[in-house]
């Protein structure tokens, strides 16, 4: 068996693995989360907020199995951090759209958005170097932070009437997840510019 038909069999394997396919679902959940927020009606919002919960648990699903299953692959590598950014954006958007996070909030959602953009330039800037940035545990907490405020904002005047406090809850919670937000930027940044000083000398 010559080396590209031995390629020709691995792929659709690594592609249909398990881990890939929560991610490709976790994709899939963008577009249905915008159709489903929009509907009238509380319904709209739960629906929307139950993807979109569905989707944040992939993320930690689909790397979790992949490393226990030993299912890491390239293409894993290279989607998981788009679907997670393409997720938080677009429910940010939405929410702005719709006017949930407005005024000072706006703020807040520039800061993370202007995050994730630099981050994903620094790692494909330090992957040229050979350089792996581990995920700090501070990270962790503000994504964390980061799901539970897009899930009650999504929410919003629906979980009110269930909870009371949903809308406040998320801006509370988006703003923390903004704070840390710039603190594990800074982090990723600092690492990033020690490298390439380093590199260039």
């Amino acid at each position: 068996m010559t080396f590209m038909s031995q390629r020709a069999v691995q792929m659709p394997k690594h592609a249909t693995s398990l881990p890939n396919i929560l991610t490709y679902g976790r994709i899939l959940a963008v577009p249905a989360i915008g159709i489903s927020f929009f509907l009238e009606g509380d319904i709209g919002r739960w629906i929307a907020f139950a993807i979109f919960a569905a989707a944040s648990i992939t993320d930690f699903l689909d790397g979790y199995l992949a490393r226990a299953w030993h299912m890491q692959s390239a293409l894993g590598r290279m989607l998981d951090p788009i679907a997670d950014k393409l997720l938080v954006a677009t429910t940010i958007l939405i929410l702005v759209a719709e006017g949930t996070l407005a005024g000072w909030s706006l703020i807040a959602a520039i800061v993370i958005l202007c995050r994730e953009i630099l981050v994903s330039g620094l790692r494909e800037l330090l992957a040229e170097l050979h350089v792996s940035v581990p995920v700090s545990t501070l990270a962790k907490w503000k994504t964390a932070a980061q799901m539970l405020a897009l899930g009650f904002l999504l929410t919003g005047p629906a979980g009110d009437k269930v909870i009371g406090f949903a809308t406040d809850a998320g801006l509370v919670l988006f703003w923390l997840a903004a704070i840390l937000t710039l603190y594990t930027g800074w982090d990723y940044m600092r690492a990033g510019i020690r490298h390439i000083v380093e590199t260039d000398i």
